[in-house]
Order: structure tokens, then C-alpha cells, then sequence
């Protein structure tokens, strides 16, 4: 059977700062860098942590955009990240390239209340090429390089289970 006809999920782990693709037989078929929530782990509305557990993509937001994209509220702000606009907008949590927007799947854990993960506006998204990718830098969401978040925007579905571990 093709790959592209396999069921595939994604595996994000908190420990070793990574996301993988699997397909439905457990097989690798790509690895990432990534960084998720300089405060660790957690489903709380507000606490700037990743939520754990099953989700799913929810939504894939950005398609034909360009790399660089900036997103403000998951639409295109018209800019494209560079060094200088990085520097001009310091400390700035960019939102680049793709979004691939999170939702849990288990009520009371990650779904629904003051723990649901797409009200959190979890995503896995793109990032400045200034930030720190394999330790937990990041406001909650699981930040990705560009390059590698294109590649995997462009081989997932929406509704590909996501479990954060």
C-alpha cells in the first residue's frame, strides 16, 4: 500500500523535544526538532503550558502562503518574517508559515471547559529562525522550523490524531 494512503498520526514528545510521523503500521517516516512550553506541561485555560494527551488537527491554516508568512489570529498579516523585522518587534511570539491548529479529544483532559486545547489556540506552527528549536522555549504551542513545518503541512490531513506526551 502507498504511504500517502496510510493512515498517518504524529507524536510529539515533551521529554525529548520532538514531533514524529508515523504511519498506522508505528513506522517512522520523518523526525522534527521542535520546541514546546517554557513552563511545561499543562491543559489549564491561561497557563502557558502544552496540553498532553490525543488531539487531532484540527485545522491547516496557511496553504500557498509563502514561508515567512506572519499569522495574527491564525489570518496572514500581509508580512513576512525577516532578521530585520524580528529585531525591529523584539520578544515577539511569531507565528510563521503554517498552522496546524490542535484539538483535544478527551473531555476534561484537553476538550471542553477551562482545558480545551483549540480554545487555548494550540497549534504547531512555524518560527523565528532566531529561536531555539529542542528545549522548551515556547507560550504553550509546539514551535516548528519553517522548512520542516511546510513538509509537514503538506503531508497530513486535517483530522490526523496528534498525542502529546
Amino acid at each position: 500500500m502507498p504511504e500517502h494512503s496510510l493512515p498517518l498520526r504524529i507524536h510529539v514528545s515533551l521529554a525529548r523535544q520532538t514531533l514524529e510521523l508515523r504511519d498506522a503500521a508505528g513506522r517512522l517516516l520523518c523526525g522534527y526538532p521542535v520546541s514546546t512550553a517554557a513552563r511545561g506541561a499543562g491543559e489549564q485555560n491561561g497557563s502557558h503550558q502544552t496540553p498532553r494527551g490525543r488531539h487531532i488537527v484540527r485545522a491547516k491554516i496557511g496553504a500557498g502562503c509563502p514561508i515567512y508568512t506572519v499569522f495574527s489570529a491564525r489570518r496572514p498579516t500581509g508580512e513576512c518574517w525577516t532578521p530585520e523585522l524580528d529585531a525591529a518587534f523584539p520578544g515577539r511570539d511569531w507565528i510563521l508559515t503554517r498552522i496546524l491548529w490542535l484539538s483535544g479529544r478527551e473531555p476534561g483532559v484537553n476538550r471542553l471547559g477551562a482545558v480545551d486545547s483549540m480554545r487555548r489556540y494550540i497549534y504547531i506552527h512555524g518560527c523565528s529562525e532566531n529561536a531555539v528549536l529542542g528545549e522548551a522555549h515556547s507560550h504553550g504551542c509546539i514551535r516548528m522550523r519553517n522548512r520542516d513545518i511546510l513538509q509537514l503541512f503538506d503531508r497530513i490531513p486535517a483530522y490526523t490524531p496528534v498525542e502529546i506526551t
